[in-house]
């Protein structure tokens, strides 16, 4: 028994080794990549934030292809990233050995790279005088919450629209609000029946300590709060943090909020199907399911990674083989690394269309592609036409204006379009929904 406990948390320490700019030339497959690669991240991981793990460089990235790898994509910064003269610049300043023009230039990129999608400042609330940096409000019925402890991750993906939560920016980071707080301004909003831990990745906590956080949303007052969920990345870029005995607690919470009749999700976040297709992501998976947590799939479709029908169909008949159930395609955020990942929606309405039609009904609970914008979340219904007119059909899934959820409208046919602010009111009527 002691040997066997000695070798996972032997195996879990190996798993556990973090690469950063710093270190990351000890990789040993990066003799796999040229040097214009590595100067590519080299370069754009001055602006990103940049830490893989062993378990996902050794695991999960194919090297044979290269830097051209999805899963390289979704973990190296990569010089499509930024735009051309921005990646020229930062690398003759790297070049030249200039930190504080280096610091002052790549300052000066983030600033121009929307670091605060969709209004997410004005979803902070202001509570009995206090500023709580820790919430986001966004919506009637769901409230998230970023503990302190949470606002790191295993590894950090390249699309993440919460990139400034890593970087030092000028840009207020979320995170903080006491448990006391938390409570106090859930116990006051019974509208609230929704409560989401986000990050960064919660799973970063101490197992106790999410365990506790969690116990806390079962407190008397919050009778209201009837469905928590946990979003991380762990299952497929730490999924031997799951198969720790230490991790325990954090399941016990799972199945104590079960036993009170509340439901807990498990909110994983998976773009490709490799992410599911290794056996310490699927003996993880299960424990989790043990627990009496529903887990539920989300995450963007990605030029370069996942935009086709075929990666997309694959993706989700894996994740309803394993018990997931497929929730969310997004599209790219128009935030951060958006030039490398953006479609245009029209063509990732194609690509999910697709998709969604070569499967069966089971995986058609993917709801998308959908734009997670300043209103809401605005799902993209197709092409089609009105009044003569070619138009584009759209719907709120969610909206800060709830009258406005679950009834269609439309916008201008736009080919080009990436993004909810080039979108324009088809007639009058839509107008409503652009305001």
């Amino acid at each position: 028994m002691c040997g066997k406990g000695l070798a996972a948390d032997l195996m879990f320490s190996e798993s556990c080794k973090v690469y950063n700019l710093h270190n990351w030339r000890t990789i040993p497959q990066i003799k796999n990549l040229s040097a214009e690669d590595i100067e590519s991240v080299e370069t754009a991981a001055r602006v990103f934030p940049f830490k893989v793990n062993a378990y996902v460089s050794e695991h999960l990235i194919d090297w044979a292809n290269g830097a051209e790898d999805p899963l390289f994509r979704m973990l190296f910064p990569h010089r499509d990233m930024l735009c051309e003269d921005d990646f020229a610049a930062l690398k003759e300043l790297i070049r030249r050995g200039s930190d504080s023009e280096i610091a002052n230039k790549v300052l000066e990129i983030r600033r121009r790279l929307n670091p605060n999608p969709a209004d997410q400042l004005s979803n902070v609330p202001l509570f009995r005088g206090k500023t709580l940096t820790g919430i986001q409000h966004k919506y009637r019925e769901t409230v998230l919450i970023f503990p302190t402890e949470g606002q790191s991750c295993f590894a950090w993906c390249t699309f993440c629209f919460r990139w400034p939560q890593f970087c030092r920016t000028d840009v207020m980071r979320f995170s903080g609000s006491s448990g006391e707080d938390v409570c106090a301004y859930l116990q006051e909003h019974k509208e609230v029946s929704d409560v989401l831990l986000s990050g960064g990745d919660p799973l970063t906590m101490a197992p106790e300590r999410l365990s506790r956080y969690l116990q806390a949303l079962l407190s008397p007052g919050l009778e209201h709060v009837r469905n928590i969920r946990v979003g991380s990345k762990a299952l497929s870029w730490y999924p031997q943090l799951i198969l720790q005995e230490s991790f325990v607690p954090v399941l016990r919470a799972f199945e104590g909020i079960s036993a009170a009749g509340r439901s807990i999700t498990f909110a994983a976040n998976l773009c490709h199907p490799r992410e599911l297709q290794n056996a310490d992501f699927q003996n993880a998976l299960r424990r989790v399911q043990r627990s009496g947590a529903v887990v539920r799939a989300q995450g963007p479709l990605l030029r370069g990674v996942n935009d086709s029908a075929e990666a997309l169909a694959e993706l989700w008949r894996e994740e309803v083989r394993w018990g997931i159930v497929p929730y969310y395609l997004f599209a790219a955020r128009d935030t951060g690394a958006r030039t490398a990942f953006q479609l245009p929606l029209l063509r990732a309405w194609e690509i999910y269309r697709s998709a969604y039609a070569s499967v069966s009904g089971l995986c058609r609970s993917a709801r998308g592609p959908v734009m997670s914008c300043t209103p809401g979340k605005v799902q993209i219904l197709g092409p089609g036409s009105f009044n003569g007119s070619k138009a584009l059909s759209l719907i709120f899934l969610q909206c800060r204006r709830p009258e406005l959820v679950g009834r269609p409208f439309f916008a201008e046919y736009d080919e080009r379009a990436l993004w909810w602010d080039q979108l324009r009111p088809l007639t009058e009527a839509d107008r409503e929904f652009f305001c």
